[in-house]
């Protein structure tokens, strides 16, 4: 872990360490203590909540409390099938519980024999790399020797797999049965299965049918307290010689409703100003900043879909939330179309997470999008 101080102490993106990560105490203690009385657990919540920094941190506190142990971090959202997952797996696992890459690589010509992992060196960094090629009609027994690798060499891991829904999406069939026939004999290492889509999420693991039911702990992340995260926030500005105010605080924490990104970026930005945060007109000006750069993207976004998907997700931007799309009122007052077309529109923008269904109704998913789309 870099010892390096982040200028900003508003971190959006990476994890650095406790100092910097806000409050989740209970949902770190509750991972960790599942983790160490072998249980995985299934982690969800919509995207930019803090589920990938939390993971970082319960990493960090497990390593510090035991350094022989071994934590993996493996993101699979850009996979689209079994053969990417198992090129990804293996590439992030080969090589991490040995003490060195010249024994791993010993060791690598011994035990896989499905496919050979290649040793290469940065040309920037001069850093060495590990890359696997695997055939697709190999990809069964690779995967079979990863986990073994895993099993015999003795160490406690722990597998943090990100996007994990993906996997209900790949062509071959069986998936899930493949994945979880492995882990279940893998005694040795635990799993944190995280997702976005709770949908996909909940369907792989609270459905009867599918193969990874009752086999997790579940948990969901909800929102940091306002009053820890302001807490933080204002620890970090005094810190830095500025105050910021609680009700300058309470503004960008309700208008993000405690979203934890945006909050971040927002207080990220104004801590940039090096000033003191006791103007409202600060807030907003911040805001103002992070729209207009976004702008052309945004732009370009829209241009991509048709008029009807284009005007509804307007609308819910107008609305913040809809508790039913086709509602005639709603319909009326901007002008939509029948229900079929907003149906169909709607289910394109749900599929391409433009549209998110909370509880509470539907939203658009990207609240600086929405922000911009309420202006328009």
């Amino acid at each position: 872990m870099t010892t390096n101080k982040p200028y900003n102490p508003f971190l959006i993106a990476g994890y650095h360490s406790p100092d910097y990560f806000c409050d989740r105490e209970t949902e770190t203690a509750k991972i960790i203590s599942a983790l160490d009385n072998d249980r995985n657990i299934s982690l969800m919540s919509p995207r930019r909540y803090g589920k990938t920094g939390l993971i970082r941190h319960v990493f960090y506190q497990l390593t510090e409390k035991e350094s022989n142990i071994v934590c993996i971090y493996i993101d699979i959202y850009a996979t689209q099938n079994l053969n990417d997952f198992v090129k990804l797996f293996a590439e992030n696992v080969l090589g991490k519980v040995d003490d060195n890459l010249e024994k791993a690589m010993k060791r690598f010509a011994a035990f896989f024999k499905s496919f050979r992992p290649v040793l290469s060196y940065d040309s920037l960094s001069g850093q060495p790399e590990l890359s696997v090629k695997i055939e697709t009609e190999t990809a069964h027994n690779s995967l079979q020797e990863v986990f073994s690798y895993l099993q015999q060499s003795g160490k406690r891991c722990y597998i943090a797999v990100d996007e994990f829904q993906q996997v209900a999406e790949y062509p071959e069939k069986g998936t899930e049965a493949l994945l979880r026939s492995y882990i279940q004999f893998s005694t040795n290492v635990k799993f944190i299965f995280s997702g976005s889509r709770q949908h996909l999420m909940s369907e792989i693991f609270l459905s009867a049918k599918r193969p990874f039911y009752q086999s997790t702990q579940l948990m969901t992340l909800d929102v940091v307290t306002r009053e820890r995260y302001y807490q933080f926030a204002s620890f970090h500005f005094q810190k830095a010689g500025f105050t910021l105010s609680e009700a300058c605080f309470d503004t960008v924490y309700t208008l993000f409703e405690g979203h934890t990104w945006y909050v971040q970026a927002v207080l990220n930005r104004l801590y940039e100003y090096r000033t003191n945060i006791d103007e409202q007109e600060l807030v907003y000006y911040a805001l103002h900043e992070l729209l207009e750069e976004n702008t052309y993207s945004y732009q370009e976004l829209l241009n991509a879909y048709s008029s009807v998907q284009v005007n509804l997700l307007k609308a819910v931007a107008k609305e913040k939330i809809v508790t039913q799309i086709n509602a005639g009122q709603f319909i009326s007052k901007y002008g939509l179309k029948n229900v079929s077309s907003i149906t169909r529109a709607l289910n394109k923008l749900l599929e391409k997470e433009l549209i998110y269904k909370s509880e509470r109704g539907y939203m658009v998913y990207d609240r600086f999008l929405g922000i911009w789309l309420s202006k328009l």
